[in-house]
């Protein structure tokens, strides 16, 4: 039951929606469950939310000229303008607060292929739950 809430909390806060993941991930490694599964299960969810805004952001354009649309017709081109001038490898920050979860949005926006979005939030995502197990373990 603890992977599968790990799983679910890892999942909601790769999306638009706030959730603590580092936190769930810490509290189960100090309870002593298994270090390395418990980053497996977290980065899994959390990959799988950010395709899940990958998605979203590939739908997005066919409401882009919706009254009730929330994204302004400006508020879209600046990112667009931001991931055009740094590209797919900004995907390595979608780990990070703020800019991280929407970043995962304009990839979709972008048409950024699936396979080149996976493997770069995988390694991000990945990386930082390796550093919160490290951290929670006490290895640094």
């Amino acid at each position: 039951m603890v992977y599968l809430g790990l799983f679910l909390i890892a999942f909601i806060a790769a999306t638009l929606l706030p959730a603590q993941s580092e936190a769930a991930l810490a509290a189960a490694i100090a309870k002593g469950y298994a270090p390395w599964l418990l980053v497996a299960v977290a980065t899994l969810g959390n990959v799988l939310g950010s395709t899940l805004n990958w998605w979203l952001g590939r739908e997005l354009n066919r409401f882009g000229d919706r009254r009730w649309f929330p994204v302004k017709p400006a508020q879209l081109a600046r990112a667009r303008g931001w991931y055009g001038r740094y590209g797919r490898w900004s995907l390595l920050l979608s780990w990070a607060p703020v800019i991280g979860d929407p970043l995962t949005l304009v990839a979709g926006v972008m048409r950024e292929p699936l396979r080149v979005f996976l493997v770069l939030v995988g390694i991000a995502k990945l990386t930082r739950y390796l550093v919160v197990a490290a951290i929670a373990l006490r290895w640094v």
